[in-house]
């Protein structure tokens, strides 16, 4: 079981603001989703500090990359934001995903958008900060996503406490969102990238964390 405590929010001090980024033209308080049982359906979000959800583009690569892993896979969304990757994960047929945001409008916007969409019975919206909720004790995922604000250096501390809590399964998946020209983020040493793409001003990762096994 993954573990910490509130001293976890001291290593997350460049990593606790709503994802966000220059507002979008256009239709930029909705987002379709790509693929899956809800394909072609429009998802809303408030437009609450310019929220910057992951490309319909980039969303189509990383699924395709993913289509063996989702079906029945728990999944975390951690800096949710509009929930585009965690409502993509549940049209594909994911067992559970978790979101986390700290932006009141932002959860109770995905609370309403999981019950318009029929996905309550499977998805949870936790109002807290990454900080906050990696400092609690839960279940392992299979799957997280991790895409927090653009411009903040803001991947290496909540790749280190998930790693260090246990927070994600043997042979899971963690998928990581930053700047293009930043690279590929640094990864822990049982964690192999396995893919590795830019679209526009986004780079976008896959990272497969090694079985016992492989170790």
């Amino acid at each position: 079981m993954p573990g910490g405590t509130l001293a976890a929010c001291d290593m997350m001090r460049g990593v606790t603001a709503p994802k966000s980024q220059k507002p979008l033209p256009g239709k930029r308080n909705s987002l379709r989703i790509v693929g899956g049982g809800w394909r072609g359906r429009r998802v809303h979000f408030p437009d609450s500090q310019g929220l910057r959800p992951t490309p319909d583009r980039v969303r189509e690569t990383l699924f395709n990359w993913l289509q063996f892993s989702v079906a029945g896979a728990r999944c975390l969304d951690l800096f949710a934001g509009s929930g585009a990757l965690g409502l993509e994960a549940l049209s594909r047929a994911a067992r559970e995903v978790v979101f986390v945001d700290e932006a009141p409008a932002v959860a109770q916007s995905l609370r309403g958008e999981l019950e318009r969409l029929g996905g309550t019975a499977r998805g949870q919206v936790h109002q807290t900060t990454a900080a906050r909720y990696l400092g609690t004790r839960g279940e392992p995922f299979d799957m997280i996503f991790l895409d927090p604000p653009f411009g903040q250096d803001a991947l290496a501390e909540p790749i280190a406490l998930i790693d260090a809590g246990g927070w994600i399964k043997p042979g899971g998946w963690v998928y990581l969102e930053r700047e293009r020209q930043a690279g590929a983020p640094i990864l822990p040493a049982a964690w192999d990238l396995v893919k590795s793409k830019s679209a526009g001003e986004v780079g976008y990762h896959l990272a497969r964390v090694r079985s016992r096994l492989e170790r």
